[in-house]
């Protein structure tokens, strides 16, 4: 990327004046390797969503920012319903509400490491991955329509998991104002057979040890210490969310141009907040995002089955559950005064700091868990959000590692035996239906995690916790 083109405000955050039609700046935290490994569609989508009405503040772009529809991957804007502002179905993201949750296991990696093949073996074999993967739950429409009201909720209420585990998720596991009815008919005969399943692409469930800490008092408050055995599931809401996204594109693109909205970029399509296709949009959106809440608490009931069965002393109790790929209301501070506006995040985690009050009372005052997933072979972070992140892009972090090369770049360079070969030599076990979909996943085609984490923490965004390493990886 063309970094003339940017002001540096700081040694990580960098600034698009506003020119043009642009309403606000546009900001990418990030330091000058990590701005010089991205590509210029993320400075042109972070331009372009700053062009969007009722836009607050400025647009943002995280740490892991790549190119995506419409806004970047690792975009971040706010916008205000009374000042004209809109929703797109581009700024939350086709995989609606994808997100991590982390368990602790109360295990060592003594403990796992005789268990280790037939635990890996017992998880795949378990939990469905892969493109158009199925699992053993079916729903009718009476369960559908109650799924998507109910979210995590509904799951522990069908007998999948602890009532304990929803005070560890966001929106206490049942995103509230989800409207069914506004989902459209494909979207459910989609889902139907798909709840409990990983997907494919960048999902993966994870066995991990703790092998860092950077921050002891944060490390304790969360339960965490060196030597730990943690599991992470990284899913979302499956072709329920896609079929979404893909439906409201279209509508939003018809939308914006009855209401005169001059549209930058025609992936930027969407629609006013306060008109009919923006509050659809709305309810079926939190619809979706208690689809992701719902999988992955089944997931976690049947992660909970494996370990019963192979490691009966285990305790997986929840650390917590974050989404990306969200569109929020959420009360911000700007211009000195509490504006409830629609903060959108896009491959980004919420990242809310000590005190919030929408945290759990036992995580309060040390601040909200951000889960960082880095790639099969690296590792991942737990974080931290901070109070400073409230000013700097309404309390966001990054979520990922963020693709360094395209899955196509990546199936040319690499075999799927080949990686995976090279990661069992270093005691890293991965299970996968798609040799493709790993070698499209390997580890070389992201970007530094370390670097990413290292940059949210030095921008405030989000303070570094503990690293975590890849002991299993079932991939879909």
């Amino acid at each position: 990327m063309d970094l003339s083109l940017f002001r540096q405000r700081s040694a990580h955050e960098w600034e698009i004046r506003p020119r043009d039609d642009m309403q606000v700046p546009a900001v990418i935290f990030a330091t000058e390797a990590l701005m010089g490994e991205m590509d210029q569609k993320v400075y042109e989508q972070a331009v372009n969503v700053a062009r969007l009405p009722g836009i607050v503040k400025a647009s943002y772009a995280m740490p892991d920012a790549h190119w995506g529809y419409g806004f970047p991957i690792g975009g971040v804007a706010a916008f205000d319903p009374d000042q004209g502002g809109v929703i797109s179905a581009g700024g939350v993201g086709f995989d609606i509400s994808c997100g991590v949750r982390c368990l602790h296991t109360g295990l060592t990696r003594a403990d796992v490491a005789a268990a280790q093949k037939d635990l890996a073996e017992a998880l795949y074999y378990r939990i469905p991955a892969g493109v158009g993967s199925t699992g053993a739950i079916h729903l009718g429409p009476a369960e559908m329509e109650a799924m998507l009201a109910g979210g995590a909720r509904w799951a522990v209420e069908s007998g999948f998991g602890l009532a304990a585990d929803l005070e560890r998720i966001e929106e206490r596991g049942q995103m509230a104002g989800a409207e069914p009815e506004m989902v459209p008919q494909r979207a459910k005969e989609r889902q139907r057979d798909e709840m409990g399943t990983l997907g494919s692409g960048n999902h993966y469930l994870e066995v991990q040890e703790l092998t860092a800490v950077f921050d002891s008092s944060l490390a304790a408050a969360f339960g965490l210490g060196i030597g730990d055995i943690v599991v992470m599931i990284h899913c979302g809401s499956r072709g329920l969310g896609h079929q979404i996204g893909t439906d409201f594109l279209k509508r939003m693109a018809t939308s914006a141009k009855q209401c005169g909205i001059r549209l930058p970029d025609r992936e930027l399509a969407c629609a006013p907040i306060n008109s009919d296709v923006g509050r659809t949009y709305l309810g079926a959106m939190r619809a979706a995002i208690n689809c992701a809440l719902a999988n992955r608490q089944i997931l976690t009931h049947l992660v909970r089955q494996v370990f019963a069965e192979l490691l009966p002393q285990a305790t997986l109790s929840v650390l917590y559950d974050v989404s990306h790929n969200t569109c929020k209301v959420e009360e911000h501070r700007t211009n000195g005064e509490s504006r409830r506006l629609y903060v959108h995040r896009k491959g980004a985690t919420r990242a809310f700091g000590p005190g919030h009050p929408d945290l759990p009372e036992a995580l309060r005052a040390a601040g909200q868990p951000v889960l960082i997933g880095g790639s099969m072979g690296t590792g991942s972070y737990v974080l931290a959000g901070t109070t400073e992140s409230e000013s700097r892009a309404f309390s966001s972090a990054c979520h990922g590692a963020g693709r360094a090369m395209s899955r196509h770049q990546a199936s040319r360079t690499w075999r799927g035996r080949q990686v995976i070969d090279e990661l069992a030599a270093r005691g890293i076990l991965i299970r996968s239906p798609s040799q493709r979909g790993v070698a499209e996943e390997a580890p070389g085609a992201y970007k530094d995690v370390t670097a990413v984490v290292d940059a949210a923490d030095a921008a405030g965004l989000a303070r570094k916790v503990a690293r975590l390493e890849p002991l299993i990886c079932v991939k879909g």
